[in-house]
C-alpha cells in the first residue's frame, strides 16, 4: 500500500483507479543509488521507466571535452526514461544521482501491457510528453534570446512555479545553475549576488526564495 499511495502522487499515475494503481505497484521494484552514481548512460538500451521515490537526479549531456550540460533536475515524484518506452531507441542522455536516491523501476514490457489495457495511462503519458516539449521549447527560447541575468531569472521562476511556492525546494548550487544555462560558475555567482543585493531573491541555507517576482519576470522577458 505504501507504493500505491506514492504512485497516487505521481502525475503519470494519479488519474488511475485503485485497482490499476495496485497492478502498477506490483510491477515496480525499488533500487537505491548513492550520490554521484550514474543511473543510466547515454546510448544505453532503453528498457525501463524510472520514478524518483527519494532524492534528486540530473539529466545531462557530456561533451567530448568533459563539459557538462544539465537538461533537467528531477525530484520526488518525477520520472525519466519514458521516451525509450515508446520508440525503443537508446537513452538520449546520462542520468546521475545528485544525492543518495531511491527509484521505482518499471520494465518496458510491463508498462506497455498496462498502457494497452488502460488508455488513461496513455493519455497521461501524452500529457507529460507535451509538458516536457513545451518546457524544452521555452528553455531553447531563453538560451537563444536572453542574457545571463535573464536566463537565471527565468530558471528561478520556472523552478518556483514547479513547486508552487516562492521558495525553490530543489537545492541549486551555482555550478548546477551554470550547467543549466550555459554560463560560467563565476558569472552565475556574481549575478545571484546582484539579485540578492537588489532584493530580487533571498538565500537561506542554500534555499533560494523569490522576493520580487515582477522584477524577475521583467528580466526574464528582456531580449538580447
Amino acid at each position: 500500500m505504501e507504493t500505491v499511495n506514492f504512485l497516487r502522487t505521481v502525475p503519470l499515475f494519479s488519474k488511475l483507479d485503485e485497482t490499476e494503481l495496485v497492478r502498477f505497484a506490483e510491477l515496480t521494484r525499488e533500487k537505491a543509488y548513492p550520490k554521484g552514481s550514474v543511473i543510466v548512460f547515454e546510448d544505453d538500451p532503453g528498457d525501463s521507466l524510472f520514478v524518483v521515490r527519494d532524492g534528486r537526479v540530473k539529466v545531462v549531456l557530456i561533451g567530448e571535452d568533459g563539459r557538462e550540460v544539465i537538461l533537467g533536475v528531477l525530484g520526488v515524484g518525477e520520472h525519466f526514461g519514458e521516451l525509450s518506452l515508446i520508440d525503443d531507441q537508446p537513452r538520449s542522455a546520462h542520468v546521475i544521482a545528485m544525492e543518495d536516491t531511491s527509484l521505482l523501476v518499471l520494465r518496458r514490457d510491463d508498462f506497455r501491457r498496462r498502457v494497452e489495457s488502460n488508455p488513461a495511462v496513455a493519455w497521461a503519458l501524452l500529457a507529460e510528453l507535451a509538458r516536457r516539449l513545451r518546457r524544452a521549447d521555452s528553455k531553447i527560447h531563453g538560451l537563444a534570446l536572453l542574457d545571463v541575468p535573464g536566463r537565471i531569472a527565468k530558471l528561478l521562476l520556472d523552478f518556483a512555479q514547479e513547486g508552487q511556492s516562492e521558495t525553490i525546494e530543489k537545492p541549486l548550487t551555482h555550478q548546477t545553475i551554470a550547467h543549466m544555462i550555459g554560463a560560467s560558475r563565476e558569472t552565475v555567482s556574481r549575478t545571484v549576488r546582484d539579485f540578492q543585493n537588489q532584493g530580487l531573491i533571498r538565500v537561506e541555507r542554500r534555499r533560494i526564495s523569490v522576493a520580487n517576482r515582477p522584477a524577475l519576470k521583467q528580466l526574464a522577458q528582456t531580449r538580447l
